[in-house]
């Protein structure tokens, strides 16, 4: 009996231990993912949705009123089909160099960033003769146009720990004959000065943390000022107090408001009807066979509830923490030529003082070279958008997949030779995510 008590308990042990982590909550509702309670989320989506004007800080120069503007469909905080330009031009040496924008007649030159804004606050009535609209000068050789990012359930890909990220880079040369091999890039937190985390957020893994990636977008979209931004792209036609977002009564900023929306964001959901077609599981299997899987890789697991990450200035709650989640995406740069040519300009992600802080692990090299690579598509969510790859360029699935070339090439070349049957079954698997 007692023996047979030992194997019961060791049995029990083994099957809890065994046990898979629990799934992430996913939905296209709104709702709260259990991080906060709903009335604080829903105060927090107010403030993603608010329409910013200059009283608030808009502009000088800036792309959107709202982050709702660039991320809603079908619901805040979503993707969408809106694009951003950015342009550079290579020097003698054959670097990328960043542009130089002349605004106002030719009197002021924006330099020390890679995004041309479509917008600007003047002239108008108080500025009447202030001309600050930016345009692409003759120099600029290199151009090209990024589509807005999908952010719901970017919480829990800010909790996967930074080696997760770096074992994935290191196995994909071992399952693809070495042909594929993502990098992970080490950026600034910029909430804690010195310290760096790999980065998997924007096109170019320019951001590690939702904090960061938070301020970034406030000043490069929308122009307004924080406490981790705290410099105007241009001073000219500015009467705003800087920086122009301050704490409001419960000591949060802006920035603050948006990092704690995302991450208690839910993820996108699969079409759940669509999965279960004969023609989706089909499509399923081609999609591992031919070897999508390694870099749209189906699955994440967050670290344990109570770690710390961003520098020490987080610690991941319970409900981010040990969740498995499926983003079809390893985070990863990797060049399947169809990299734009331009790299992270770290004035403009980082502010014109990264500079004078030593981070521990960055490397200015790794940022020069991600000239042609690019950040691995998340694909769920993707029946929602109607433009694909990072410049939109790509209107249905097919077109997205021969696009695929370099370190991708073998992939698309196994995708050529499917039947047409095969191919049909990959596109619902594709609609369903």
């Amino acid at each position: 009996m007692r023996y047979a008590a030992v194997v019961g308990l060791v049995g029990i042990v083994a099957a809890a231990v065994a046990a898979p982590p629990p799934e992430a909550p996913s939905g296209f509702d709104n709702k709260s993912n259990g991080m906060v309670d709903e009335a604080i989320h829903q105060a927090d989506l107010k403030t993603f949705d608010e329409v910013e004007a200059l009283d608030d800080g808009l502009g000088p120069l800036y792309n959107a009123q709202s982050c709702r503007e660039c991320h809603q469909s079908p619901v805040s905080g979503a993707t969408s089909q809106v694009t951003e330009l950015r342009v550079g031009h290579r020097g003698p040496d054959g670097r990328f160099q960043e542009p130089r924008i002349p605004i106002a007649r030719g009197t002021v030159i924006i330099a020390g960033r890679t995004l041309v804004n479509d917008r600007a606050v003047c002239p108008n009535g108080q500025f009447p003769d202030t001309e600050i609209q930016e345009r692409v000068p003759l120099t600029e050789t290199i151009r090209t146009t990024r589509v807005s990012l999908n952010l719901l359930g970017d919480g829990f890909v800010e909790a996967v720990a930074d080696r997760t990220l770096i074992e994935l880079a290191g196995r994909q040369p071992g399952e693809s004959r070495g042909r594929i091999h993502g990098h992970a890039i080490f950026v600034p937190i910029l909430e804690a000065p010195g310290r760096t985390g790999i980065g998997r957020f924007g096109w170019k893994d320019q951001q590690a943390s939702l904090l960061s990636f938070s301020g970034d977008a406030y000043l490069n979209e929308m122009g307004i000022t924080s406490r981790l931004f705290p410099d105007e792209v241009t001073a000219l036609c500015n009467t705003a107090q800087e920086p122009n977002n301050r704490p409001g009564s419960d000591g949060l900023e802006d920035i603050d408001h948006f990092t704690r929306f995302m991450r208690a964001a839910k993820a996108p959901p699969r079409d759940a009807v669509l999965a279960a077609t004969p023609s989706a599981v089909r499509g399923s299997q081609v999609f591992d066979s031919i070897g999508c899987a390694i870099c749209h890789v189906r699955s994440l697991t967050t670290a344990p509830a109570g770690t710390k990450i961003n520098g020490g200035t987080f610690t991941i709650p319970a409900v981010l923490g040990g969740k498995t989640f499926h983003p079809f995406s390893d985070f990863l740069l990797h060049d399947v030529g169809t990299g734009d040519g331009i790299v992270i300009a770290a004035q403009e992600h980082y502010g014109p003082k990264m500079r004078t802080i030593s981070w521990k692990n960055l490397s200015i090299q790794d940022l020069q070279d991600t000239a042609n690579r690019i950040r691995t598509a998340p694909l769920w969510g993707v029946r929602m958008q109607t433009r694909l790859m990072h410049d939109g360029a790509s209107l249905t699935f097919r077109d997205a997949i021969l696009r695929h070339k370099g370190e991708a090439g073998e992939v698309t070349e196994r995708y050529q030779r499917l039947s047409h049957q095969q191919k049909e079954d990959l596109f619902q698997f594709l609609s369903s995510l």
